[in-house]
């Protein structure tokens, strides 16, 4: 108790200085469970609050964090054609993948919650819950050299445009995580699309172009020199047999699978050591993140599956018709490339923005699957199509549900 009251002693006062309040209110609740919470109610059956129900959320994506914080580094140095096997070179790894993911996660926090912290202490009220997720989903659909000038502009719109002006958490139309990547997708195209922004650590990954360190990778020669284990190199460089930062679906879209497995196996994709966007190449881990959200009840498994039999449809008659490279590749590897898991556990399954009936469920999660995979297959603009169908069936959300319960009103009234 006595960490409890040094904390009620500082409390701000509320009038005096709303901003800290608010800054002092938001930690507060983070540590400690409020007095009372929902019990009961028809959202929230055991009495957590939404905050809580938050952080689970953001333990699930844990194990995209670890493993895509090494992957920057292996193909950091796979590109240079050092440390191949996927252990070699470990701490090397690690410490260029912490080098590019921190400053990423750390100002897309700063940036986003400085917002919402600002609009909280201007409205008079607590600071609300919904960026915990966003703000750990931005990080992990970024490539890992994004400039970071360019990923707090991105932030600030998607949390002022698609949340703040709807009237914050709960209130927004739209993913507020994929509103940051389609902002850079549409006004920064070249820092998110391509072959070369996938590979961090390199100007571009012609042969012969030499490794980009800055202070922190000679901070970590100091502790690694004096541990008598290998340093970063300077000049090391891209090697010179035709080395390609191009994901899967790049490949794909131009030779179909033959093109893809001349530079991947299946396992690789699998596993995830190919270049990608920074949490969404494992599918693995996202599947384990997507089963511990179907368990603890987070997010909706009718979503998930009917999200997925949508994908399935569509590469089906995508295989019958053959028209193109793309659309031969067999409808099950389709799930082996690009970010289809990522897409349909932490981004379609968001309860502000995707419908709330079980039948509306359904639909909404067919759809994307439908549409996401034309969009992927057949428009070689976008590489990815999830990020459009997610965002297009967000607007529709609330009008699938509105058809939704007018059905079973009409349905009852006609029974009676």
């Amino acid at each position: 108790m006595g960490l409890l009251d040094f904390w009620k002693k500082i409390e701000p006062d509320k009038k005096k200085s709303p901003f800290l309040h608010t800054a002092y209110d938001a930690f507060f609740t983070f540590m400690y469970a409020p007095n009372s919470v929902t019990k009961g109610g028809v959202h929230v059956r055991d009495g957590m609050d939404l905050k809580r129900t938050m952080i689970h959320v953001v333990i699930a994506m844990q194990l995209c964090y670890l493993f895509g914080t090494y992957n920057i580094g292996h193909q950091h140095f796979t590109a240079a054609g050092q440390y191949l096997g996927f252990l070699e070179g470990f701490h090397l790894k690690l410490g260029h993948g912490l080098v590019k993911l921190l400053p990423i996660f750390i100002w897309t926090n700063v940036v986003g919650l400085g917002i919402e912290f600002f609009f909280a202490a201007k409205k008079g009220h607590a600071v609300e819950e919904g960026f915990l997720v966003s703000g750990a989903l931005i990080p992990l659909i970024m490539p890992p050299d994004l400039p970071i000038w360019i990923l707090c502009v991105s932030v600030a719109f998607a949390v002022i445009i698609g949340k703040e002006a709807f009237g914050g958490t709960g209130m927004n139309i739209w993913n507020v995580a994929l509103l940051a990547r389609v902002f850079v997708f549409f006004a920064y195209p070249t820092t998110i699309s391509g072959d070369q922004v996938w590979v961090s650590g390199f100007e571009n990954l012609a042969a012969g172009t030499s490794a980009d360190y800055g202070m922190w990778h000679g901070l970590m020669n100091h502790l690694f020199g004096w541990m008598d284990i290998d340093t970063f190199d300077a000049a090391k460089t891209v090697v010179a047999d035709g080395y390609t930062g191009a994901t899967p679906l790049a490949l794909a879209y131009v030779g179909g699978w033959e093109a893809v497995t001349e530079h991947y196996t299946t396992a690789q994709m699998w596993w995830g050591t190919i270049p990608g966007s920074i949490g969404e190449t494992s599918k693995i881990f996202i599947i384990l993140g997507a089963l511990f959200l179907i368990v603890t009840r987070i997010a909706s498994w009718r979503i998930m599956l009917s999200m997925f039999l949508g994908a399935v449809a569509m590469s089906l008659l995508l295989n019958a018709w053959g028209a193109t490279p793309f659309m031969t590749v067999p409808w099950y590897y389709q799930f082996w490339m690009g970010s289809f898991f990522f897409a349909m556990a932490f981004m379609a399954t968001d309860p502000v923005t995707a419908t709330s009936t079980n039948r509306g469920k359904w639909i909404y999660g067919f759809g994307i699957g439908f549409i996401g995979m034309i969009v992927r297959v057949m428009n070689p603009a976008y590489p990815e199509g999830w990020m459009l169908a997610i965002l297009f069936f967000n607007t529709f959300s609330a009008l699938i549900d509105h058809y939704v319960i007018e059905s079973n009103i009409n349905k009852r009234l006609a029974s009676a």
